[in-house]
Formats: C-alpha cells, structure tokens, sequence
C-alpha cells in the first residue's frame, strides 16, 4: 500500500456485525484523508466491509490482503475517510 495508515483498529477475534460496526466508528473519528487500518479474524469482514464502504458516501476502501500471523489468519482492511 503507498499511503502508511494514520490509525489501526484491532477487532481480532470478533464477528458480524461488529468488525464494520467499529470501522464505522472509528472512521468518524478521524480526519478527512486519513487512513483506517483494519485487523480482523472474521473471514466475513472481507466482503462485509467492501460492502459497507461501497455503500458509504465519504470512505474508500484502498486495500485489502490476508496474512498468516502466528497460525491465525488476519484481515487488513484499509479505509480512507474522503469526506
């Protein structure tokens, strides 16, 4: 990814709705431009945020990938808050 993230939200371990639910929080929070790294373990997060910032006027998802840490796979989302 280019742009290094500005915040990183860790919801490891839980399930929908919650992983979009905190996102969406937490974009709130931060300033226009800034980026929203995302950790989650729930395979469903995938689509369920790709989903909810397609939907979302003022977010852009930039990237997502999938990486194996310490035997667990995790979800990075990163989301751009654009207004």
């Amino acid at each position: 990814m280019e742009d290094e993230p500005n915040h990183t939200l860790d919801v490891k371990g839980e399930s929908c709705p919650m992983p979009v639910v905190k996102t969406k929080q937490k974009i709130d929070e931060i300033e226009e431009g800034e980026v929203l790294e995302v950790l989650a373990t729930d395979s469903g997060s995938m689509s369920d945020i790709d989903g909810w910032a397609s939907g979302t006027d003022g977010v852009e998802l930039v990237e997502q990938s999938e990486v194996e840490d310490n035997g667990e796979t995790v979800y990075r989302h990163y989301v751009r808050r654009t207004g």
